[in-house]
């Protein structure tokens, strides 16, 4: 802690800090701001773990949907669009000297005043991070059931509910780690796991080789059915890239000096981050389709089958990822809740407050996750809502609120193509993504 401390006078000295000595123990306290000792490369494997969701794993699935050249596009656009809104938001977050934005909706505050923003940011940041955390719930137990259904076959067969509280009950216990900086093992593991189940997925494709009957036309007979599967998987394709919730409170973990602002270290960790992605993403999106065609699953792993020992392996690789993605986007929930618990209804910083409080948003979680394990499609039909917003155009927005660039310069041409594109995803995404929640829902019986 006494490191930290000089390093936040320093920062202050020249403009007086007008946090009372209360304020400062809640800030040391709270999960986001307690910690600011983390290095670039922390910056780097938590932006991996927020961004590789194992949605990585349905990209060729998209890829069907979409054919070779919308696909590649989407793909490619989408890396090179949530970049640029990445790269505002890292430099918006010291862009006022002295102050910090350390939090989402402390810079939404900045852009569009205390109510607003407020208003405008808060419920879409929670909607996009407890809703990623009811799908990782989902998706870790799914993976650790296929993953006892490849290893014992003929065994008695288990229920989905059951691998759901198995997988949750790592969380009753991760969850109490204080903040980002602890989590970073985590993290650091959730990361290298994105990547080998990537490996895996795209090298045992390759492996199989083109198969003989292999097709790239669209699967659905209907026009109609067509297009609707163009919208879904440009939903799923767009929320593949969707780090951008969590990258200001990771950068408020960097400590930061008026001659070494944190936007550097944090950017040099992004850059990193980004190419990692590209690892992942590109191979599999594109290797996956190329072999398999349109008869590819929504899940790759799925299609492979063989040989059990390496898909087994790679649903493991996803449980132990979605463990650590689950801790990344519950860590500014926590915050939220931890601040209004602490500032708005005065309780004490306490043990046993974080203790009661983190484990009912875990149960809660669970008990969604159990409940609705068509979750995936419930995204895309939220996540087009609040997704696309805070990835692709509420940074453009408030760039264009704080900085007022020129009209027609460049930089004002950039931020409005985004916002365009982001508006008409937003509006196409939960339009493909409700059809999906039909058809899934039709045949669908509760605790099964």
């Amino acid at each position: 802690m006494g490191t930290q401390v000089s390093d936040d006078d320093k920062y202050h000295s020249n403009n007086v800090d007008e946090r009372t000595a209360e304020e400062k123990a809640i800030d040391a306290w709270l999960p986001i701001t307690s910690s600011r000792n983390a290095k670039w490369w922390y910056s780097a494997f938590h932006n991996v773990t927020a961004m590789v969701g194992a949605g990585v794993l349905s990209l060729p699935f998209a890829m069907s949907e979409l054919g070779w050249g919308p696909g590649v596009t989407v793909l490619i656009i989408s890396w090179i669009v949530t970049l640029y809104t990445l790269w505002q938001m890292v430099e918006m977050h010291e862009m006022v000297p002295g102050k910090r934005f350390d939090r989402y909706h402390e810079l939404g505050q900045h852009a569009f005043g205390e109510k607003l923003g407020l208003w405008i940011v808060v419920p879409q940041q929670l909607i996009v991070e407890v809703g990623v955390d009811i799908v990782y719930m989902v998706t870790g137990g799914k993976s650790l059931k296929k993953f006892h259904d490849l290893v014992r076959p003929d065994g008695k067969k288990i229920k989905l509910t059951y691998f759901i509280m198995i997988f949750s009950s790592v969380h009753f216990v991760l969850s109490h780690l204080p903040n980002f900086n602890s989590i970073s093992g985590v993290s650091l593991a959730a990361a290298v796991m994105s990547l080998s189940y990537s490996t895996i997925a795209w090298g045992a494709s390759a492996d199989k080789g083109v198969q003989k009957d292999v097709q790239y036309g669209y699967i659905a007979t209907t026009t109609a059915g067509t297009v609707f599967n163009f919208f879904s998987a440009l939903g799923d394709v767009a929320f593949a890239y969707a780090g951008h919730n969590v990258v200001l409170e990771i950068q408020a973990t960097i400590p930061s000096t008026p001659e070494k602002p944190s936007k550097v270290p944090m950017w040099r960790g992004v850059i990193v981050a980004y190419i990692v992605v590209a690892l992942c993403y590109f191979p599999v999106a594109l290797i996956g389709y190329w072999m398999f065609g349109n008869k590819v699953d929504d899940n790759i792993l799925i299609t492979l089958e063989k040989p059990i020992w390496l898909i087994a392996m790679a649903n493991l690789f996803v449980v132990v990822h979605v463990i650590g993605s689950y801790q990344i986007y519950a860590m500014p929930v926590f915050d939220m809740i931890e601040t209004v618990l602490v500032k708005k209804l005065k309780f004490k910083p306490s043990w046993y407050l974080r203790f009661i409080s983190r484990n009912i948003y875990v149960g809660f979680t669970m008990f969604v996750a159990i409940s609705f394990p068509f979750f995936g499609g419930l995204l895309g039909f939220f996540g087009g809502f609040a997704f696309a917003p805070t990835t692709y155009f509420l940074p453009c927005i408030m760039w264009l609120a704080i900085y007022k660039p020129r009209k027609f310069s460049l930089s004002w041409w950039t931020n409005w193509i985004c916002i365009i594109l982001g508006i008409l995803l937003m509006i196409v995404a939960p339009i493909g993504a409700l059809r999906q929640i039909i058809l899934q829902a039709k045949d669908y019986q509760f605790y099964s």
